[in-house]
């Protein structure tokens, strides 16, 4: 989607008072690849977007884990302050994406961190994005959360903070799949190929995607 339809569907949003994104969020570039039904493929532009919120997501967690150099894994910090419909979902995905990984780990906090997740209406559905200023967030829909698996959606968005792009002609067991294999579809695990990429974008650091 292009960008003004982007500022035109969170102004929307804003006015309603259905989700309060931080002012620079609001302004920032189009959404990164999201939980979207097969029928779209995704943009060069959303493919950037993805890996600049991959790339603020890492600085900030790598950069916390050099002033603690003992530390094995690299812990990626999130706060669900914004979207408290959804601290479950939040939790068992973090669960999940943490039983999967090596050499990242998921944490939640109580301040700002490294991403934060917010919650409301948007009509482009959920997705991950970049404020512009290093800080990542994930958005999450109300009406694809309630059309669609919302364990699937959380995890799915989750997979974008630890660098996967989305691959919307893939099998239902691929969870970057997203929304293309159809709303029956309710498989919030990552792939063996899904779960290697991420632990070696983690092990290898930001020039992994350059």
């Amino acid at each position: 989607m292009k960008r003004s339809a982007l500022s035109t569907a969170l102004g929307l949003a804003l006015a309603a008072g259905l989700v309060t994104i931080p002012v620079a969020a609001a302004s920032a570039a189009p959404a990164v690849q999201g939980y979207t039904p097969s029928t779209y493929a995704g943009s060069a532009a959303e493919s950037a977007d993805n890996q600049a919120f991959f790339q603020a997501v890492m600085a900030s967690a790598k950069a916390r884990q050099a002033a603690n150099p003992w530390l094995l894994n690299v812990t990626v910090t999130y706060d669900t302050a914004n979207a408290p419909s959804f601290t479950g979902q939040i939790s068992q995905a973090a669960q999940i994406w943490n039983s999967s990984e090596r050499n990242v780990q998921l944490q939640q906090t109580g301040g700002n961190g490294d991403f934060s997740y917010y919650e409301g209406n948007d009509s482009r559905g959920s997705y991950a994005s970049t404020d512009g200023h290093g800080h990542g967030y994930v958005f999450l829909d109300y009406t694809q959360n309630q059309q669609y698996s919302s364990l699937r959606v959380v995890a799915h968005e989750t997979g974008h903070v630890l660098g996967l792009p989305d691959d919307y002609s893939g099998p239902c067991s691929e969870l970057m799949s997203g929304g293309g294999p159809g709303p029956s579809c309710t498989n919030p695990y990552p792939d063996g190929n899904e779960r290697s990429q991420v632990d070696y974008l983690w092990a290898n650091g930001l020039a992994a995607r350059n």
